[in-house]
């Protein structure tokens, strides 16, 4: 029997458009075809280094939101944790492809949207999916990094958007650079960033700093010192973030072998270094050592280290943690005295130190260290091409940070009100105190915040 087009069962658009998205989430991944090449060693250390750089987002909401007054610290902790589903969704549905997809020299492709052929089979010597979520790790805290560059003055919901659209449009091409195959990773013989001091600091640094400028300062900018409502909460953060670190740049390795040991052991180092320096630096200045100063210190040194970990001996480890910690300590103190609300020295910290680990990184490299050559080495062109690495991460993330809060701002406010921005973040986003008085938080209605009724 001849069948006519009214004798087929009609399909919807919507099934049309659904069903393959159906198809890519159910469909089972490659076979381990190389299954024989997954070492069990390096797979265990990797799942270990994935599940310490997940813990460091906890961390540095931790270090964060004891750096804050107490009416901002709950807003300030949930921008870092709502980076782990955000950015942590989108990752696996497309980020992943676009920076390590094979694709061009500026993006990846959309081959493994949807985890598509991501599955068991091997990646070097451990899984694919693994190396995914090893990955995944990386950009959610790179997200979460910016968050402290707008404390207190900014809306939750065009967070939430800036943070999904920057990863997207951001991060995945910088990582395909650098990582994926990209420009960055040939231009000049290659950019040397083991573990994201362009990729990560660089990127989130300068992000940071360009949010701030269009966001303009808090409201009491000028009147009202921010000062640290839990201090020991500053120093669990920073604990937690070394912690994490040794995963991080150790993991960055993909393998539990020498190179893995050489970076986890320069992490340990350059922090170290980075403390000594920074305690000197503000009792020559003070006369006293901080514990905000000694955790920021701690901060300085990781990210100053992560780009050169696995390329330079333990020794100018040590050097270069000392030297990193002096320009984003300069830095810091400048920014305290301008009007820009850099609120927790994203810029500083991460940018600068990033930015200073990365030149160094140029300069400290051994190829019978780590593989790689740099101006020490006998390769001062090395210094060059990470010149042009960093200063390529910072105008790109620079202007499409610009670009995407003006079209978030033209869609929604960005901001709340000066009345609302008194009351404080917590109320205003989440409803929540951080901390309960007499009998527990009281209700507090929504005119209530917009009349600045609540103290």
């Amino acid at each position: 029997m001849q069948l006519s087009r009214k004798s087929l069962p009609r399909k919807s658009p919507l099934i049309l458009l659904v069903l393959p998205l159906l198809y890519a989430l159910g469909a089972p991944a490659p076979a381990a075809a190389q299954e024989a090449a997954i070492s069990g060693a390096d797979t265990s250390w990797m799942l270990m280094s994935t599940a310490l750089v997940l813990l460091m987002t906890p961390g540095l909401a931790f270090f964060y939101g004891g750096l804050v007054n107490s009416r901002n610290a709950l807003n300030t902790m949930m921008m870092c944790f709502i980076a782990l589903g955000v950015t942590g969704v989108l990752w696996a549905v497309v980020a992943y492809s676009l920076a390590f997809g094979a694709g061009g020299g500026f993006v990846g492709d959309l081959s493994m949207v949807v985890l598509r052929g991501v599955g068991t089979e091997a990646s070097g010597s451990i899984p694919h999916i693994l190396f995914m979520a090893f990955q995944a790790t990386f950009a959610i805290i790179t997200a979460a990094l910016i968050s402290g560059a707008l404390i207190g003055r900014m809306r939750f919901g065009p967070y939430v958007a800036y943070i999904a659209l920057w990863g997207l449009l951001v991060y995945a091409p910088v990582a395909h650079w650098v990582w994926g195959g990209g420009w960055l990773s040939t231009f000049g013989g290659g950019a040397l960033d083991f573990a994201g001091g362009t990729v990560v600091h660089v990127n989130a640094g300068v992000a940071a700093l360009v949010a701030a400028l269009v966001l303009g300062s808090r409201h009491d900018h000028s009147r009202t010192a921010l000062l640290p409502h839990n201090v020991p909460f500053v120093l669990l953060g920073a604990a937690l973030l070394w912690f994490g670190w040794f995963g991080f740049n150790g993991g960055s390795a993909l393998a539990a072998d020498e190179i893995a040991a050489l970076a986890f052991v320069n992490t340990m180092l350059a922090p170290a270094a980075a403390l000594v320096v920074w305690s000197l630096l503000e009792f020559r200045s003070s006369g006293k050592v901080t514990a905000v100063g000694i955790a920021t210190a701690i901060v300085v040194g990781l990210v100053a280290i992560t780009p050169a970990s696995g390329f330079i001996s333990p020794g100018y480890a040590l050097l270069l943690g000392a030297i990193a910690a002096v320009p984003s300590y300069l830095v810091l103190q400048w920014r305290a005295g301008t009007r820009l609300d850099d609120t927790l020295d994203v810029f500083a910290a991460h940018g600068v130190g990033g930015a200073s680990g990365a030149i160094l990184t140029g300069v400290f490299a051994t190829a019978a260290v780590g593989g790689a050559s740099g101006l020490v080495d006998g390769n001062p062109g090395q210094v060059l091409t990470q010149a042009i690495a960093i200063i390529a991460v910072a105008v790109y993330t620079g202007a499409m940070t610009f670009i995407l809060l003006k079209v978030i701002g033209a869609v929604t406010p960005l901001r709340p009100s000066e009345r609302e921005e008194a009351v404080g973040m917590d109320i205003l986003s989440h409803g929540e105190e951080a901390y309960a008085s007499a009998d527990g938080s009281i209700l507090i209605l929504d005119d209530e915040v917009s009349e600045g009724g609540v103290a």
